[in-house]
């Protein structure tokens, strides 16, 4: 007795088509310039929602500091501020799908961003968020071990005195130099790996190796714009730490709203 099927039958040794990567563009200075001036006006077409997310990301970051304080932790309080916009591009995800809805002309509130971002974890934005806290977490140890190392004979009572012995001895120049060319590697390392790979997985069906993939190509092919972008979002988020996190409030939206006019730039999928 035979059986009888329905259809062709593929091949054996044939595998599911994958999902081709993205064309990977060239970015100028101007590219640059233009999603600044993107994304300040999309900051500026939904300023009380995009504040929002600055401001959360700002009294996070003031919790932080607060909890080390009363963990008597004084010496995280510097690498802890100095690292913490290692996780911005995570905690910009709502901007970025605000950015993406203003650019195609929809309508949307309150409930469709949030929903939006509480959907992810059914994706591969949380493998990159495990990404992002790793560096960060990274980040932390090696500034322990740094001083336990060099400053292994100092006291932190205070926090001035934590600053006196940073800033006012040979030991803490050393740890500031070795924590500087760390600090640098370490960010220049996720800056490749999400610059654009966040915004990405928000934008397609993919995971998050081949959003890792892209980003990094993106970098390398565009070297000197990317560094310089990396540059400005460096200092402007490190000037926003300095009135108690508060300039975050602002600065944050912008550069994600940014962010998103610039993955939009450098990177073409196949569908379009």
């Amino acid at each position: 007795m035979t059986s009888k099927t329905t259809g062709p039958i593929p091949p054996d040794n044939v595998t599911p088509q994958q999902r081709a990567m993205p064309r990977v563009n060239k970015v100028t200075a101007g590219d640059i310039t233009s999603s600044l001036k993107a994304g300040f006006s999309d900051f500026l077409a939904r300023p009380l929602m995009s504040v929002f997310f600055g401001l959360f990301y700002a009294a996070f970051g003031i919790l932080f500091v607060w909890c080390l304080v009363w963990l008597g932790k004084i010496w995280m309080i510097i690498p802890a501020a100095v690292g913490f916009p290692l996780v911005a591009p995570f905690a910009a995800a709502g901007l970025y799908e605000m950015s993406r809805r203003l650019q195609k002309g929809e309508n949307f509130g309150w409930s469709e961003i949030l929903s939006v971002m509480a959907n992810q974890h059914k994706r591969e934005m949380g493998w990159m968020a495990f990404v992002t806290l790793f560096i960060f977490w990274v980040w932390i140890y090696q500034v322990r071990l740094w001083l336990a190392i060099i400053l292994k004979d100092a006291s932190f009572s205070d926090f001035d005195g934590f600053l006196n012995t940073l800033f006012f001895t040979p030991q803490g120049w050393t740890f500031l130099a070795i924590g500087t060319c760390v600090g640098a590697f370490l960010s220049l390392a996720l800056f490749s790996l999400t610059v654009v790979s966040m915004p990405m997985l928000l934008d397609q069906e993919t995971d998050f190796v081949s959003a890792m993939l892209t980003s990094i190509h993106v970098v390398t092919e565009n070297p000197a714009v990317m560094l310089t972008w990396a540059a400005i979002i460096s200092v402007t988020m490190l000037l926003s730490l300095v009135p108690a996190f508060l300039g975050l409030v602002f600065t944050l939206p912008i550069l994600g709203h940014t962010t998103w006019h610039l993955y939009q730039r450098a990177v073409t999928h196949a569908d379009g």
